[in-house]
This record gives structure tokens, C-alpha cells and sequence, in this order.
């Protein structure tokens, strides 16, 4: 049976998301945006309404929701805002994913319930500055000590979280030889000796979503802190992002619905050769196309977190949501920026911030291009390992 509507909680809980954003973001998200200001003074208030740990179970503080939901919740978000949607979508799909999926029973107590509190933030730290898609190049090294204990070295860029976080999944090579295959996880807890943030990215967009470079200079830690099996971190990596290409292909559709519901109402509100814009037929024109691609983006992502949700194999259809909806996400800014003329290029207005915010959806979590290799050997049954050229 196919159903295509929300349940009712999931509809409770979009409109609880939705108010809370209009009430607690849309106020200040242009002034955060403008100073490159990382909102910790929402980071309790998004604990409390369990959206720092959707998909964390009940018996470790999370709200244990189903990919679906998070889907909901990051569109949601992102309407209103791209920063506060990024920073609530990585901290949720990769550091506490990665512990929840893959983490021992002690590592799940320890780190799970501050994660879902939001009493620390986390970061997840794979991308290089010498590589990005291509993991087999990553140089940061895990060598084993005599006493069993790991010394971490090497740079992460590129990290959500990177200097705001209180925990770090960090991915090292531990068996070079094996390239992809010989990667491991580690956590790593800020404050330990030698790991340090060390610098912070300014971007494009999402500037009130921190992004920073990591450093770490011979950093002890422990075998307890391993994550996962040696050698198979970046295997597990991969069932990570699958989830994360559900979320930023929600967090894409909702900044397109975001600016497209911008540009309606200045549509409707603008007068031109005595009439308004939303008259003109190259302008209902421009909202079909627009809003036809983003409805079809809703249905691709809501296929494959159902799909995930059902324990079905979502891969394939995780990559073409995400693709789809961030080009379609493109589409439907820069058909919002043209709606508002002259406007629409001064920051007077919210869409040319969507613009700006909703280009990191083509890039993170596996650029248009890889995702279109993921795609087609998927489809043909080839397949090299690849990762995304963000986080």
C-alpha cells in the first residue's frame, strides 16, 4: 500500500518544528547570518525539543525518531534557515550517527546522552586538505603504541562543528596498503593534548554554521576510543552517508521552498504596468517549473528515508534524491532571486541568502558528480569507494 501522506505525529511534529523555527530563528537568522555569529544560544533550546538526537534511541536520551521524521524536521529548518538546518543535520547524521551505529555499549553511555542534550556538539572529521573525494589520500596516521593506545597525526578540514564541538569522530589511516580499506574511527575528546581547531573557513554561505580546520599533533588516546573495527572505519563511513544524503537533500528542499515561498509572496505584493507580478504568465510560469521540481525532490527524499526505515537496501535512491533535490534547490533560488529583480540581489531581501546557503547542497555529502558515479555503478554493478569532497 502506498501512502503519501504524513502520519498524524509526524504532522504534529512538523508544525511544532515549524512554529519553533518561526518563533526562535527567522527572527535572528539574518543579523547570525550577517556577522558569522554560531548560535549557542539555541543550542539548548534545539536539546530540549529533542532535534540533537532524532535518531538516537529513548535509553540514551534521544528521541529515537525514523529517518522520515529527521527529513521532515531538517526541511523544516532549512525554510527558515540553512545554517541552524546544517548544523542540526551533521551533528545528528555523523558524530552521533557514527557512535550510534558503530559505537561499543560503554562508548553509546559516555557520549550519546551530551550529544542528544546538546550539552556538547559534534564534529566528524574525514575531508583533507589534500583530499576530498578521493579517501585513499587522506595522510592523517594512527600509529599503535607499545602499550596498545593509538598517537593520531595529520589536518581535517572543512568540519562542521570544527571549533564549537565538545566531541570528534576523527577518520585516520591505520594500514596505508590498503588505502580506502585500511582507514579507522576514533573519538576524540576536545581538550585532549595536541587536537585543536585551528582555524575557522569562511564560506559562500551558511555563515552562521561553523566550518573549521582541525589539527592534530601526536594525540594520544586510548584503544577504548577506537570506533569500530580496525581497518573499517571507512566502510562504516558509507553507511553514514547514505543517511546524510537524505538529510541535505532535505536541507536543499527546504531552502528552495524557503525561497520559493518568499518569492510568491513578492510576487503577489509587487506591482508592475499596473498590475501584480504574480499576473504575468512568464511568472507563473517560473513558480510551476520551480515548485513541480521541488514536489518531486519531497517524494524522491520521503521514497528513500522510507525505504531506509523499512530496512530495505536506500543507497541508490539516496543518491538520486539528494542529487535532485540540489539541483533542484538551485533551480528554485534562482528562479526566486528573478522573481524579486534588483531586489532579489540586494541583501534586503531573504533569497539571494537561500542562494547563497543552498549551493553547499550540490558539494556536501557527495558533489553532483559523485553522486552521478554512485548512481551509474550502482546501476552497473561496478564500484571503486568514494567519498564526498565536505566534512
Amino acid at each position: 500500500m502506498i501512502d503519501f501522506e504524513l502520519s498524524e505525529d509526524q504532522q504534529v511534529l512538523k508544525k511544532s518544528v515549524r512554529d519553533f523555527a518561526a518563533a526562535e530563528i527567522a527572527p535572528h537568522c539574518r543579523k547570525w547570518d550577517n556577522e558569522s555569529h554560531f548560535p549557542h544560544e539555541l543550542i539548548p533550546k534545539l536539546g530540549n525539543l529533542g532535534l540533537l538526537g532524532m535518531m538516537t534511541p529513548e535509553e540514551y536520551g534521544g528521541a529515537g525518531m525514523s529517518l522520515l521524521d529527521v527529513a521532515v524536521v531538517i526541511e523544516e529548518l532549512a525554510a527558515v534557515d540553512g545554517s541552524v538546518a546544517i548544523t542540526v543535520a551533521s551533528h545528528n547524521g555523523l558524530c552521533s550517527g557514527h557512535i550510534n551505529l558503530f559505537g561499543s555499549e560503554e562508548q553509546k553511555q559516555r557520549y550519546l546522552p551530551d550529544l542528544a542534550s546538546g550539552a556538547k556538539l559534534g564534529a566528524w572529521g574525514l575531508t583533507e586538505p589534500g583530499s576530498g573525494s578521493d579517501a585513499a589520500g587522506a595522510r592523517t596516521r594512527a600509529t599503535r603504541l607499545p602499550d596498545g593506545s593509538w598517537s593520531i597525526s595529520g589536518q581535517k578540514t572543512f568540519i562542521t562543528q570544527g571549533s564549537v564541538g565538545g566531541v570528534a569522530v576523527i577518520l585516520a589511516v591505520t594500514s596505508p596498503e590498503k588505502k580506502q580499506r585500511g582507514i579507522t574511527a576514533f573519538i576524540v575528546d576536545y581538550g585532549t593534548p595536541g587536537f585543536s581547531a585551528s582555524r575557522r573557513i569562511e564560506k559562500m554561505g551558511l555563515h552562521a554554521s561553523d566550518t573549521s580546520e582541525l589539527t592534530l599533533d601526536d594525540v594520544r588516546v586510548p584503544d577504548s576510543q577506537r570506533l569500530g573495527e580496525i581497518d573499517c572505519g571507512f566502510i562504516d563511513t558509507l553507511r553514514i552517508l547514505d543517511k546524510g544524503r537524505v538529510t541535505i537533500g532535505a536541507m536543499a528542499l527546504g531552502l528552495g521552498v524557503g525561497a520559493m515561498n518568499a518569492a510568491m509572496r513578492y510576487a503577489k505584493e509587487r506591482k508592475q504596468f499596473g498590475k501584480s507580478l504574480a499576473e504575468f504568465q512568464a511568472i507563473q510560469n517560473m513558480v510551476a517549473q520551480a515548485v513541480m521540481e521541488l514536489d518531486a525532490s519531497r517524494l524522491l527524499l520521503h521514497r528513500a528515508a522510507w525505504m531506509h526505515d523499512q530496512g530495505l537496501r536506500f543507497g541508490l535512491q539516496a543518491s538520486m534524491a539528494k542529487l535532485y533535490a540540489a539541483q533542484a534547490a538551485m533551480r528554485a533560488c534562482n528562479t526566486a532571486v528573478q522573481i524579486h529583480g534588483g531586489y532579489g540581489y540586494t541583501r534586503e531581501f531573504p533569497v539571494e541568502k537561500a542562494m547563497r546557503d543552498a549551493k553547499l547542497c550540490e558539494i556536501g555529502e557527495g558533489t553532483n558528480e559523485i553522486q552521478r558515479i554512485v548512481i551509474s555503478r550502482e546501476l552497473l554493478g561496478k564500484g571503486e569507494l568514494l567519498v564526498p569532497s565536505v566534512y
